[in-house]
């Protein structure tokens, strides 16, 4: 993506028009079905727009934490995420930060829990937030081990184990972001981007 679109849709006087190219531009792994959810502040006038988004689509979203005029909103797949957190060392591991129900409404319910305790300055960052957005479980406990150091190359996420297969996962996110973005402008919609996936 270039500078000159940055630039552009940074200027755009249409709040809608930018806040969705601000989805596409930092979901679009996500938007094109490559991720099982992503993150993004989302400015409070625009949250009740969310839901026009994506009602013809498979996507669902929940705020985890509201300040001031800004929210972070999980955006995900509920099937998705399901299959990520039910995965028996993912269970284990969430396990450890207070996450005991294996609904998906229940660890949603505990990651925002526990992101307001961040705020508040409780507690530090639930780094666990990793699992939820699909990155690899190793390179979750190795961030959290190494509080962010030592890491091998930094891409999407830190990697610290299996940089081949990180590599090619953000070569494959890359162009997802670029299709995703030559398709908002060329006109199509969010639900036109997602089910173009």
């Amino acid at each position: 993506m270039t500078a000159e679109i940055i630039a552009y849709m940074a200027f755009e006087q249409d709040m809608k028009r930018r806040m969705e190219f601000s989805l596409v531009t930092q979901c679009a792994p996500f938007l094109k079905g490559m991720r099982t959810a992503s993150v993004l502040n989302v400015e409070q006038v625009w949250v009740g727009g969310l839901h026009r988004l994506f009602e013809t689509t498979d996507i669902s979203w929940q705020i985890l934490v509201a300040r001031k005029e800004r929210c972070l909103v999980l955006f995900y797949r509920k099937s998705g995420l399901e299959r990520v957190l039910s995965v028996r060392e993912v269970r284990q591991f969430l396990k450890g930060y207070g996450y005991e129900a294996q609904a998906l409404s229940r660890s949603i319910a505990r990651l925002s829990m526990r992101m307001n305790l961040y705020v508040e300055g409780k507690i530090d960052f639930p780094h666990e937030l990793g699992i939820f957005l699909d990155y690899p479980l190793e390179d979750v406990r190795a961030f959290i081990k190494n509080g962010g150091r030592k890491s091998i190359f930094t891409g999407y996420w830190k990697v610290y184990h299996n940089p081949g297969r990180a590599h090619l996962t953000f070569l494959a996110y890359d162009k997802a972001k670029d299709s995703a973005v030559n398709e908002f402008l060329a006109g199509k919609d969010i639900s036109e981007i997602v089910k173009a996936g």
